[in-house]
């Protein structure tokens, strides 16, 4: 085991999680890949190792403990709406290798590198489309066939819910990591919530070694299908998200 990855093994014990060998192997030729695509396409802000250690690597399994309390992943359908470098996705399939993983992202110089990246680290059940969200919700495909559907620092939580709601199945989840605004967020987005199917379980804190900003994560029970007008056309979710008045209109 690499030395360098000391933050991720003891950040993923205090999560429970015992890396093993190849799985760290696999964390280390991800943040080196990153880091060197990085340096020439912009992927992300952070560009030491330390940093992807914590806020991508640790930040994305911070789902885990939360998901296996509630069924776990094993055999089971993900979504990863506006992944970008991957995260949470590819560090919960790297942990998790049965899961069936759906990695979405709108720019493709992001999908370029995640096509890359899978092949790079072998990994199996894994496909990347470059598409919005709004697109893959209208799909018979993809429309209400996941068990999870993720996303982390993608829009608000009106606009997320459109996002996410849409394509998860009956009973299962929609989960948005979220900083220290994620109760005002989720108090705003109750009515569109409820209208697009979704009930919310709980918000669930996380802490990262190392970091002081709040962190949350917002889980969503799909208790209803999503009506299906929703989601509207691509722009639209966050060009007028969702509100009570969309709810009377209902």
């Amino acid at each position: 085991m690499s030395a360098s990855m000391t933050l991720l093994l003891e950040g993923a014990a205090r999560l429970g999680l015992a890396l093993t060998p190849p799985q760290v192997e696999a964390f280390r030729r991800y943040q080196a890949m990153l880091l060197a695509w990085n340096r020439r396409f912009n992927l992300t802000a952070i560009t030491e190792p330390e940093g992807v250690q914590v806020r991508h690597f640790l930040d994305a399994l911070s789902c885990l403990p939360a998901m296996r309390a509630r069924g776990g992943l094993e055999g089971r359908r993900v979504v990863d709406v506006g992944t970008g470098a991957g995260f949470p996705g590819l560090p919960l399939k790297i942990v998790c290798p049965a899961m069936r993983l759906t990695l979405v992202e709108a720019t493709r110089k992001k999908t370029d590198f995640l096509r890359a990246l899978v092949a790079e680290l072998a990994l199996t059940g894994v496909t990347v489309i470059h598409a919005r969200a709004e697109r893959l919700g209208r799909e018979a495909l993809h429309r209400e066939r996941y068990d999870w559907a993720l996303a982390r620092a993608v829009a608000e939580m009106r606009v997320l819910a459109e996002y996410l709601l849409p394509l998860v199945r009956l009973g299962g989840w929609a989960l948005a990591q979220k900083g220290e605004h994620a109760p005002a967020e989720v108090q705003r987005a109750a009515c569109a919530i409820t209208l697009l199917g979704g009930e919310v379980e709980r918000l669930e804190p996380v802490t990262l070694p190392g970091l002081a900003e709040e962190r949350f994560l917002v889980l969503v029970r799909k208790v209803a299908a999503t009506p299906p007008r929703y989601p509207r056309r691509e722009g639209m979710p966050a060009k007028r998200p969702l509100s009570c008045t969309d709810t009377e209109r209902s």
